[in-house]
């Protein structure tokens, strides 16, 4: 690089420059630093404290990550964790694909559905959550009373340690579905016409097209939906909140509401934030093992 260059590089222009760039991306670093990194230092400390609402905290080391090993009430919410994101995250996946499928054709009216479907998305969890508590009621709820109208007498939706669960799944399912649907209709929508006319010639049916042709080619959206929704379901906290308060008998209470319990109910302000990193290495750990075995099935992953 010749002499004048590194004058022009290093001079007043370049500084006014590069001041201007900082001044431009200040905002966005003091935010994170802020909003993201401070807290999340401040939750690490904390969970290696006794931390109480009241009084002076101590440092006590991994000694609440022990306890949690040891915590027979975080293994039943780790398992319920487990069971609500088992429940919700194929059959989001599964109902968005089929409602993509129906309403990415080009047909008149179309949109209406779209945006029907499309709705709760924008609509307040503690709204819907509500909504739908009052519907599950036993005796005056709407879904109980059709079953009423068809000689069935419901159940105690939200009061069975059974059903209650895969009750609060179907509702978080119709709430959030709309926005994996939107994804899988842009990505139908840049499938290549080309490759259809290549398979009916081929003789494949609407079947084997689908199989064949579809479902490869939407394979980086499926990918992108099923870690959102995995994410998205293991700090499930409002729908159980406003539903269920974890219960009956804490067959719903699952991994941030036990967070939540132990932080703002008991005031273990140590013992939570060591949940909150629990929390954050399982969806670490899940994310980062989805983004390995994507070259396995996601196509053009392969080689990557």
């Amino acid at each position: 690089m010749s002499r004048s260059n590194k004058r022009r590089r290093g001079g007043p222009l370049a500084r006014e420059a590069q001041i201007a760039g900082w001044l431009f991306i200040s905002p966005m670093v003091l935010g994170f630093t802020l909003l993201l990194l401070f807290p999340m230092g401040l939750a690490l400390y904390m969970s290696l404290t006794d931390w109480p609402l009241l009084g002076d905290h101590h440092f006590i080391g991994l000694e609440n990550y022990r306890d949690i090993m040891t915590d027979a009430m975080f293994w039943e919410v780790l398992g319920n964790t487990v069971y609500f994101t088992a429940g919700l995250v194929p059959l989001n996946i599964v109902l968005a694909l089929l409602l993509a499928l129906l309403l990415s054709k080009s047909i008149r009216g179309i949109g209406l559905f779209r945006t029907a479907i499309f709705v709760p998305v924008m609509t307040s969890l503690i709204v819907w959550a509500i909504v739908w508590k009052l519907m599950y009621a036993t005796e005056s709820g709407l879904i109980n009373q059709l079953l009423l109208m068809m000689g069935i007498k419901g159940p105690a939706w939200l009061y069975d340690p059974n059903l209650a669960m895969p009750a609060v799944i179907v509702t978080s399912v119709l709430k959030n579905v709309g926005l994996n649907m939107v994804l899988f209709i842009a990505a139908l929508q840049q499938v290549p016409r080309s490759l259809y006319e290549a398979a009916t010639l081929d003789g494949a049916g609407r079947r084997a097209s689908f199989f064949n042709v579809t479902l490869p080619m939407i394979t980086p959206t499926v990918f992108l939906t099923v870690v959102m929704t995995v994410i998205g379901s293991l700090k499930v906290f409002g729908q159980i909140y406003v539903m269920t308060q974890g219960g009956p008998s804490n067959s719903t209470k699952v991994l941030v509401y036990y967070i939540w319990e132990k932080a703002f109910k008991l005031f273990q302000f140590g013992y939570a934030s060591s949940l909150a990193y629990v929390l954050f290495l399982i969806v670490l750990i899940l994310t980062l093992l989805q983004w390995q075995l994507r070259k396995r099935w996601v196509f053009g992953e392969g080689d990557a």
